[in-house]
């Protein structure tokens, strides 16, 4: 299978992206956090903020497509288990973190999600962000990977009820990885993911990225 670009398809897998050291980094600031939470929302991620910046072995590949601006603007880090083995349908991201409410034109509704301050922002905001997916855990076919709708990230907003027959166009992928490896994506593209028929830890560390400053007093919450 010729394998999926950013360009075209909205994903681009990055085998063996990161070496033991760095994986090691990211296991120890991780290490505190409960291991009975299917996703958790990351803040104040100073002890590996040198791995996300645009020159860090993390960092660099979202700034390969968004240039040297590019910033990590939020982070959650994903663990199915037996415990937490669950499952999500087709959906696109289409919230962004910030450190508070500003009401500002163009951004909205707003939610809060585990106390964070969450808003909808323009579309055209997300079409220029990007998605990575740091595997800390292999992931096969039986272990829940991530499944995209290759190309549906080029339809800006869609309606919900109208993802069925999108995700029915573009067919579904799914995103294997070995410890590793690193998956991005274009931040709008439709995705979900099934609980895993052998569930066993599959620990993602996911990061959105974008270059973009927000307007007025607006601030990312970034990490």
């Amino acid at each position: 299978m010729t394998p999926l670009t950013l360009a075209t398809n909205g994903a681009h897998h990055i085998p063996a992206a990161l070496d033991a050291h760095t994986l090691t980094i990211l296991e120890t600031a991780l290490a505190s956090l409960p291991a009975d939470r299917p996703g958790q929302r990351l803040t104040h991620l100073t002890a590996i903020a040198p791995l996300l910046a645009p020159t860090g072995p993390i960092g660099h590949h979202a700034a390969a497509y968004l240039g040297a601006a590019a910033k990590p603007v939020r982070a959650i880090l994903f663990d199915k288990s037996a415990a937490t083995n669950w499952a999500l349908g087709w959906h696109q991201d289409r919230t962004i973190a910030v450190r508070q409410r500003i009401d500002t034109p163009g951004f909205g509704p707003w939610t809060i999600k585990a106390g964070i301050q969450h808003v909808a922002p323009p579309q055209s905001l997300l079409d220029r962000m990007l998605t990575l997916r740091i595997h800390l855990d292999p992931v096969d076919a039986d272990n829940a990977p991530l499944l995209i709708a290759p190309g549906s990230h080029r339809h800006g907003r869609i309606a919900e009820p109208a993802i069925a027959a999108h995700v029915e166009r573009h067919g579904s992928y799914a995103c294997l990885a070995d410890r590793g490896d690193i998956w991005l994506y274009a931040t709008p593209i439709l995705h979900a993911s099934d609980a895993a028929r052998t569930p066993r830890h599959r620990r993602v560390l996911q990061l959105d990225y974008s270059a973009d400053d927000l307007p007025g007093a607006l601030e990312w919450l970034g990490i």
